[in-house]
């Protein structure tokens, strides 16, 4: 199997298109065309579906492509680790991360590992809640997640770069919206709008949480992937929801927020990564994150 040929698959994969895919390769498209008729024919199984008007993957095209970009990547960090060298660390280190507590350390992390690792490229993969994220750590198939405590998953280390307060967010012209500060139970005959209660979302947890304590069940009539919606639905009147301080720059008209007078803990947001097994890029990552990512001060004790 060519190089050549993986690599023209994967383009005329992605572009759906055979004149676009030679055009990114840098060469004719009848070149192309043979490349994956001759890839076809040494699997033994058609790749693609072709007419005269659109290109579209088969099963088996579908299937190939994941191992394919594998493929592609492991021979250009092969290719970056001879050009640079042995003394320099290169690799590609996975990163997954969602919600508003990584808007601000993930380009602070990011801009770092550019600056000073070059050699190192970030894969990020967005919309993975904490606890998505703090499973697919365990499992292998990220190498480091923005998630919050508690992880409770065994095999996790974690480092803590935030602290951040629970909030109440409301349409600003709710009944409530007057007030400086609220009690969690006022908002016990409200409906609410949240992240899905199936992606791992710790503020869904952490609402739910503070719900069952202040003496009810949140009553979740709308759910939505990501803090802006969910904050664009508030504002709209569909409910209220709890969130975390650190969504507060979203300002969005017809929205207001308010602080808690309960006693409500902290949310930690962390870094995740496994004990075990983790490779000399993912390392050179969490060394730069403890440095631009300082955990801050802890809460001051009542005792």
């Amino acid at each position: 199997m060519e190089f050549r040929h993986m690599e023209g698959f994967v383009a005329t994969a992605e572009e759906l298109h055979f004149g676009r895919a030679a055009a990114r390769l840098h060469i004719a498209q009848p070149a192309l065309s043979q490349q994956i008729r001759a890839l076809e024919k040494e699997l033994g199984v058609q790749l693609f579906n072709r007419n005269t008007r659109s290109v579209c993957l088969t099963e088996a095209g579908i299937a190939l492509l994941p191992a394919a970009r594998k493929v592609l990547a492991d021979v250009d960090l092969a290719r970056r680790v001879a050009v640079r060298g042995s003394e320099d660390v290169v690799g590609r280190v996975s990163v997954g991360f969602a919600g508003a507590s990584s808007r601000n350390a993930l380009p602070t992390l990011a801009r770092a590992v550019r600056t000073r690792q070059p050699g190192i490229e970030l894969f990020l993969e967005g919309q993975t809640y904490a606890g998505a994220a703090a499973r697919r750590v365990a499992e292998g198939t990220l190498d480091i997640g923005f998630a919050r405590r508690p992880i409770g998953i065994r095999g996790l280390a974690s480092h803590v770069y935030e602290r951040e307060s629970l909030v109440a967010a409301l349409p600003s012209d709710h009944r409530l919206a007057e007030r400086d500060r609220l009690r969690v139970a006022d908002l016990a005959e409200e409906p609410f709008v949240t992240f899905p209660g199936t992606g791992g979302s710790s503020v869904r947890d952490a609402l739910t949480h503070a719900a069952m304590n202040a003496g009810f069940s949140p009553r979740i009539v709308q759910e939505a992937p990501d803090s802006y919606t969910i904050l664009g639905l508030v504002a709209a009147g569909v409910g209220v929801t709890i969130t975390v301080s650190s969504v507060q720059h979203i300002d969005t008209p017809g929205l207001v927020y308010r602080p808690f007078s309960d006693d409500l803990p902290q949310l930690e947001a962390v870094l995740v990564w496994r004990t075990e097994g983790t490779n000399r890029a993912t390392q050179a990552v969490l060394d730069l994150a403890a440095e631009v990512l300082p955990t801050p001060p802890a809460p001051p004790s009542d005792k």
